[in-house]
């Protein structure tokens, strides 16, 4: 990120405003006068003010509310600022920026900054933050401070958290567009736990016989491969997939040899390919009819894989010297219809759905990222919406997932491996989807070049990363074919590990 700021686009085409705070610190760190009187070290907490420039301030100021960004005056209560930050830690985590004022002059609305006068007056809002998130590791923020204008505005950002956050009136409120909605339902208290992943689908028990799972083929073939000497009936119950004399869903979904019969439309994957490179779908450009890929967990991932494999090996493109066939990695297209299966929200009455399309493979899964994770943290963080199902499949004979949280790196590595652009995860209202497009990487000449637009040095170690060459001798001849052609220059005095590289001169 440059210094000036920068507005990114979301899957919904709105856009969200982060300015670069080099000094901004997350609440357990940050400097805090000490006292005795814990009441009083939380009033008298100093935080760093960043100055921003121009630019920065009217990115702000002219910035539009959405699904991830509000402004809010400073005069706004803290009773009603807790419902905003509810909403945001309920959905999916979000920016707030408190010292902006909007007054409705004829039918136009004109934004000015007015922020807090000092910091202590700050204090009755960043108390709110106290409480709603004791141990700060929810929230970050700083106060900002721009040229010519009046006072401080507080830059909160809010992650998205594991745990349902309620507002001061006790109240959860979530986050839908530019509003915050409360939740004020059984049924939407349910689907927010759901969501969350507090409370799983799979536990729930369902009224059918106790032999779909117990005289199943799965189930005798499983015992007699991984724990010869159990009984089905006794180690189904000791593993919690029969509780109350009933199966439950995680139970049906593993062994059960038709779970489509008893949850139907919820539990199969459905697959389509469309003889098409455009943004949606369409029925006239289905190659046949879509095929439904049924039957128990473990088999439905390896029966989608192979058909999407042999799906794709058909497709050709055309390239400098005519037709050619395009390839995906198989370990990609294995990791994300594996994850697909394994965390998708079984309480949704809704199939996955991969597409495949002449320039690329869309995987939708149903149900939203659950707990704290993200678009931004989903390769770094782990959550198992269904927990007991990815720990029993991971029991199967050679086992789909590695149950170690890495399925999807592995994914994504592979796909750079081959020099195609890493996958894209989007998140719907109700669904998360995944694109694995057929799109070169760009060469690694024009990636280096494209750093060197905003940072001022390029050294081994980071052209490795942006190009995604794991060699480091690769990388120096990259390096040296740029320096014959005119393009970088070696840095004086940089030798060694220190080595670096800048824009030539020339």
């Amino acid at each position: 990120m440059t210094g000036q700021g920068e507005l990114f686009s979301t899957n919904n085409d709105q856009l969200i405003l982060t300015i670069p705070s080099p000094r901004t610190q997350s609440n357990p760190s940050r400097s805090v006068q000490q006292s005795s009187d814990p009441e009083k070290e939380r009033t008298s907490m100093k935080i760093n003010s960043d100055p921003i420039s121009a630019s920065q301030r009217d990115l702000i100021i002219n910035a539009e509310e959405s699904h991830f960004l509000d402004l809010k005056a400073i005069d706004i209560k803290p009773a009603k600022l807790t419902k905003t930050i509810s909403a945001f830690a309920n959905a999916s985590g979000g920016e707030l920026y408190i010292g902006i004022d909007e007054n409705t002059v004829g039918d136009r609305k004109i934004r000015a900054w007015r922020g807090f006068p000092n910091q202590e007056t700050a204090n009755a809002h960043l108390q709110v933050f106290e409480q709603l998130f004791p141990l700060g590791q929810y929230y970050s923020y700083s106060f900002l401070s721009a040229e010519g204008c009046s006072g401080l505005v507080l830059h909160v950002n809010i992650n998205k958290t594991r745990e349902i956050t309620r507002a001061s009136d006790g109240v959860p409120y979530i986050r839908r567009g530019a509003q915050g909605l409360p939740v004020d339902t059984e049924e939407g208290l349910t689907r927010l736990k759901l969501d969350k992943g507090i409370e799983s689908f799979e536990k729930s028990t369902l009224d059918v016989p106790l032999s779909l799972i117990t005289n199943s083929t799965h189930i005798i073939q499983f015992l007699l491969n991984v724990v010869p000497s159990a009984e089905p009936a006794q180690w189904l119950e000791k593993q919690l997939l029969i509780r109350d004399g009933k199966p439950t869903v995680a139970g049906v979904l593993l062994f059960a040899e038709e779970p489509q019969a008893i949850l139907p439309k919820r539990c199969a994957v459905k697959i389509y390919r469309y003889r098409s490179s455009t943004g949606e779908g369409a029925r006239e450009t289905l190659a046949f009819d879509p095929l439904t890929i049924e039957g128990c967990l473990y088999n439905q991932i390896y029966e989608s894989v192979k058909k999407a494999v042999e799906l794709t090996e058909g497709i050709q493109k055309l390239g400098p010297k005519g037709l050619v066939g395009i390839k995906y990695p198989f370990e990609t297209l294995h990791e994300i219809v594996t994850n697909a299966v394994l965390h998708r929200d079984y309480s949704i009455a809704s199939d996955i759905h991969l597409r495949i399309f002449d320039n690329r493979i869309e995987v939708e899964s149903p149900g939203r990222l659950p707990g704290h994770i993200t678009r931004n943290n989903i390769l770094t963080e782990q959550f198992a919406r269904n927990g007991a199902i990815v720990r029993m499949i991971n029991k199967f004979p050679n086992p789909p997932n590695k149950d170690v949280g890495e399925g999807l790196n592995t994914a994504f590595l592979a796909m750079n491996r081959l020099r195609l652009k890493a996958p894209i995860i989007d998140e719907t209202a109700t669904s998360v989807v995944v694109h694995i497009r057929h799109e070169a990487l760009a060469s690694p000449e024009e990636s280096i070049l494209e750093y060197l637009q905003n940072h001022e040095e390029i050294v081994n170690r980071i052209g490795r990363q942006i190009t995604g060459i794991t060699s480091e001798n690769s990388m120096k001849e990259v390096f040296y074919r740029m320096r014959d052609r005119g393009m970088i220059e070696r840095i004086p005095g940089r030798e060694g590990p220190a080595a670096a590289w800048r824009k030539s001169s020339q």
